[in-house]
């Protein structure tokens, strides 16, 4: 058997407090730690080259909390469908504003800006993000089905937040214009 190579890294304390914790966590040697790593890293590379570090930021930050799930775009588009069918259809918009309102509370604390409001939305894929200017977007939904949903939810969160906006329905899209306060 050919003997390993051997090489020597630098780390700064940041990077090297890291790597401690994990190896002590995974129980493997430093080798052992950085070989996983570099596997890990090799197998899944294409991953982290097609998404933006923001987004897989927001996936993990609002996953881990246990405050969100990943749906099946077909059984969303159902319950909303749903919805609009039932006879207590204003009780849950009313419901849904009043969530959007707390939304709005906990962004409020974050100081969020209207994009990062709208890519966050986006991250929760329920439209395609296009910026069409530096305060004009558009959004792409993939059915008119969510439309009402998505529409609400913006006015609620934007006018609690004391963002002017002027929000346009075009068919399986919205447009959503920044204005000045």
């Amino acid at each position: 058997m050919k003997t390993p190579e051997r090489i020597t890294i630098a780390m700064d304390e940041e990077t090297f407090e890291l790597f401690k914790k994990m190896k002590e966590e995974l129980k493997l040697s430093q080798s052992g730690l950085m070989r996983e790593a570099l596997k890990f890293y090799s197998k899944h590379r294409t991953l982290f080259e097609s998404v933006e570090d923001e987004k897989v930021h927001t996936y993990v930050e609002m996953l881990s909390a246990g405050e969100h799930l990943i749906l099946d775009i077909d059984h969303w588009l159902l319950f909303l469908d749903f919805i609009e069918s039932h006879p207590e259809k204003e009780k849950f918009r009313e419901s849904h504003g009043e969530i959007c309102r707390s939304h709005a509370e906990q962004f409020k604390h974050k100081f969020y800006r209207a994009e990062h409001i709208l890519k966050r939305l986006e991250t929760c894929n329920f439209f395609k993000l296009s910026r069409a200017s530096k305060n004009e977007f558009t959004l792409v939904l993939g059915s008119d089905v969510p439309k009402k949903f998505v529409k609400t939810e913006l006015e609620e969160i934007f006018a609690c937040m004391g963002f002017h906006v002027d929000i346009k329905e075009d068919f399986a899209k919205i447009r959503v214009k920044v204005l000045p306060e």
